[in-house]
C-alpha cells in the first residue's frame, strides 16, 4: 500500500544531496525508467525504486513526481499510484539541520518554537518540511523548514537542465522550447524556495477569501517567519483519498466547487493563480470547510493577461477561432499559421476551457479534454504553437486541476461559474482586477 511506502519513505533522514553529478546520473536514470515503462513482473518494486529517487533528490526531481502523481499522465498506472507518496512524504532533512536552519533564519524567536517542536515531521515536501509545534499560550502551530541545501541543488539541477537534458524534457511534461520552459520553470522554482514571499501570498490570499464559507487558508504567524521558515496556525482535516472515500456527494460538490472557486475564481477575480493544486495540498475539515496548504508556487498575472483569457474564454464558448487567436496574441502568443495549427490550437484551448462548452450540472471528464491533454505529449506540435512559457504553465496546471476534480468526483455547473469570473473580468476588467504585487 502507498501508506506503507510513505512509512519507509518518511523513516530514514537524509541531507538534500548537492553534487551537480550525482543528481545529474540519478534524475537521467529516473526519468529513462519512465519513459521506458514498467513492464517486467516487478513493476511495483521499479516504481517504488523511481519514486525513492525522486524523492531522495527533493526540488526539480520531486516536484516532476508529484505532478506525474496526479496529472492523467503517458504514465504506468502502477507507478502512478506509488507517485502519490510524494504529495506528502519523502526522506527528511536531518534534525541537526532543522534546528540550524530554525535559529539561522529566526535567530532568538527559534527559542519560543523549539522546545514544543516535533522533531519527527508530519509532512516533507520538494522544497521543505512541516513540523508541528505550540507557542507558549497554546496555539497549535505548523513550523515549514526549507531543506538546508536545495537551493544549490535547484541551481545545479537547471544548468543541466537548461542544456535540454533527460529531466527537463520528460518529467517536466510542457513541451515548446525546452529553453523557455526551463528558464520559466526554474524562476517559479525558485521563488519556492523564499518563504517570506511565499508568507506575503499566503496571507493575501487569507485576506481576499476571509468570506468564504468553505475555503481555509491558515493564517500566518509573520514574527516567527525568515528567509527559510514559515510558521502557520494549526489546520488539519482529512486526506484527499480518505475524504473522498468517506463523504457523501453533497460533500464532494461542496468541496470540489471550492477548488474550482479557489483555483479558476482567484485567476479571474484578483490576477493570483496557485500553480500546486495536487492533492496533498488540501485538507477537509469536519465541517465542510476545505484548508489550502503550500503557498510557495504562486503565480501573479498582470489585468491585461486577465482580460485577454477572459476574452478568449467568451471566444472559445461561441468557437469563434479568430477572435480567440487574437486575444492570446495580446499576451504574446503567435496566431497559427497553418490549417494543422490552427486545429492544433482549437483543441488546446477548447481542452482548456472546456467547462464552458457544456452548461448544467456534471461530473468532469478526462475525455472532454483528452485532445489538449495528448497535445502536451507531443511536443513538436506543441512548439509549433509557440505559446508563452508562463501560458503553457497555466494550461498544463489546469489540466491537473480537471484531474483532481474528476478523482473528486464532484459535480457542478463548471459552465456558469466560470462564465460568471470571467464575464465579470470583461465587464470591469479595468478596476476589478489590479495588477498583483509580487511580495
Amino acid at each position: 500500500m502507498t501508506n506503507d511506502f510513505e512509512e519507509r519513505l518518511s523513516a530514514r533522514p537524509a541531507a538534500v544531496p548537492t553534487g551537480r553529478v550525482q543528481r545529474l546520473w540519478r534524475m537521467g536514470s529516473s526519468a529513462a525508467r519512465v519513459g521506458a515503462g514498467l513492464l517486467r513482473a516487478d513493476g511495483r518494486q521499479q516504481a517504488e525504486a523511481i519514486a525513492r529517487s525522486l524523492a531522495e533528490l527533493k526540488g526539480l526531481a520531486m516536484k516532476a513526481g508529484q505532478m506525474l502523481s496526479y496529472v492523467d499522465a503517458a504514465v504506468p498506472p502502477e507507478l502512478q499510484e506509488v507517485l502519490k507518496a510524494l504529495q506528502r512524504a519523502a526522506q527528511p532533512s536531518p534534525w541537526p539541520q532543522v534546528e540550524a536552519q530554525l535559529r539561522a533564519s529566526l535567530g532568538a524567536r527559534a527559542d519560543v518554537l523549539l522546545p514544543s517542536l516535533e522533531r519527527t515531521p508530519v509532512a516533507v515536501a520538494s522544497i521543505g518540511q512541516v513540523h508541528r509545534a505550540s507557542l507558549p499560550d497554546g496555539t497549535a502551530v505548523a513550523v515549514k523548514v526549507r531543506h538546508p541545501g536545495i537551493e544549490r541543488a535547484l541551481e545545479g539541477d537547471f544548468r543541466t537542465a537548461a542544456s535540454g537534458t533527460a529531466l527537463a524534457a520528460f518529467l517536466l511534461p510542457v513541451g515548446v522550447t525546452v529553453d523557455g520552459f526551463v528558464h520559466e520553470a526554474r524562476s517559479m522554482l525558485l521563488a519556492e524556495c523564499d518563504y517570506q514571499r511565499e508568507a506575503a501570498h499566503q496571507a493575501r490570499f487569507a485576506a481576499l477569501l476571509a468570506g468564504d464559507g468553505a475555503l481555509r487558508i491558515p493564517r500566518v504567524l509573520a514574527e516567527y517567519c525568515g528567509p527559510a521558515v514559515l510558521t502557520s496556525e494549526w489546520s488539519s482535516g482529512l486526506r484527499f483519498e480518505a475524504f473522498r472515500e468517506s463523504a457523501g456527494q453533497a460533500e464532494r460538490d461542496r468541496a470540489g466547487e471550492a477548488l474550482f472557486r479557489f483555483h479558476v475564481g482567484s485567476l479571474y477575480q484578483h490576477g493570483l493563480f496557485h500553480a500546486d493544486p495536487h492533492p496533498g495540498n488540501y485538507a477537509f475539515a469536519a465541517d465542510g470547510g476545505v484548508v489550502v496548504y503550500d503557498f510557495g508556487c504562486v503565480r501573479a498575472f498582470p489585468r491585461a493577461t486577465v482580460v485577454a483569457l477572459a476574452r478568449c474564454a467568451d471566444a472559445v464558448r461561441a468557437d469563434d477561432l479568430p477572435r480567440a487567436f487574437a486575444a492570446l496574441s495580446a499576451v504574446g502568443a503567435t496566431p497559427p499559421q497553418s490549417q494543422a495549427e490552427r486545429d492544433a490550437m482549437r483543441a488546446l484551448l477548447r481542452g482548456f476551457f472546456c467547462t464552458l462548452l457544456t452548461p448544467g450540472r456534471r461530473r468532469f471528464d478526462v475525455g472532454a479534454f483528452a485532445g489538449a491533454r495528448n497535445l502536451f505529449e507531443d511536443k513538436r506540435r506543441l512548439m509549433n504553437l509557440r505559446l508563452p512559457p508562463e501560458m503553457l504553465f497555466l494550461f498544463r496546471l489546469r489540466f491537473g486541476l480537471f484531474s483532481v476534480l474528476q478523482q473528486l468526483g464532484a459535480e457542478a455547473d463548471w459552465a456558469q461559474l466560470e462564465r460568471d469570473w470571467s464575464g465579470a473580468s470583461l465587464l470591469y476588467g479595468t478596476v476589478a482586477c489590479e495588477t498583483p504585487a509580487e511580495p
